[in-house]
């Protein structure tokens, strides 16, 4: 019997999505995120989680807008619950990507100092879209959520790039 040689992860990258109630955006980005990472064959080497900055929705399910129009893409965020980020997930996560600068601002106000440069924008990562947020679409029509969900694709996929360089990175000797 031939033992398969356990693949080496050189580094193992902890994504936290962070919105302010997570049932729209956050959920939306941690159900792409997940399917691509799958898809690269790199569970092992990520771990993804979503948070909201209040816990107005604790306890819930995604918003059904922001379902509908992820499951028309392929990707089911039904099973996701909405909860508050904690103080021990700036501790816990090695990336916190926030949705806008309002969130950007509350989670740098409640991390510990020695946490703020996990903290960024999820549209950094984007190629394809110049906005530096992504809106809420929670107030909105089906247009502002398909248009999220477009952002989220590419940020997303930028940001697995990262991702994928830090699980394959080799330690220098």
């Amino acid at each position: 019997m031939t033992r398969k040689a356990p693949t080496s992860i050189a580094m193992q990258t902890r994504v936290l999505f962070v919105c302010m109630g997570n049932i729209c955006r956050s959920p939306m980005a941690e159900g792409v995120f997940r399917h691509l990472v799958k898809q690269a064959n790199l569970e092992e080497a990520v771990k993804i989680a979503s948070a909201g900055t209040h816990a107005f929705h604790a306890g819930e399910e995604p918003d059904k807008r922001a379902q509908a129009v992820m499951a028309k893409r392929g990707y089911d965020i039904s099973t996701l619950r909405a909860s508050r980020i904690k103080d021990k997930d700036f501790e816990d996560h090695d990336m916190i990507l926030a949705m806008d600068w309002d969130n950007l601002g509350l989670l740098q106000q409640q991390a510990d100092k020695k946490h703020h440069h996990k903290i960024q924008l999820l549209m950094r990562f984007a190629t394809e879209h110049e906005t530096a947020t992504i809106p809420d679409p929670y107030y909105g029509g089906q247009q502002g959520f398909e248009q999220v969900a477009d952002y989220i694709e590419d940020a997303c996929a930028g940001l697995l790039e990262v991702a994928r360089r830090r699980a394959t990175q080799v330690a220098a000797a």
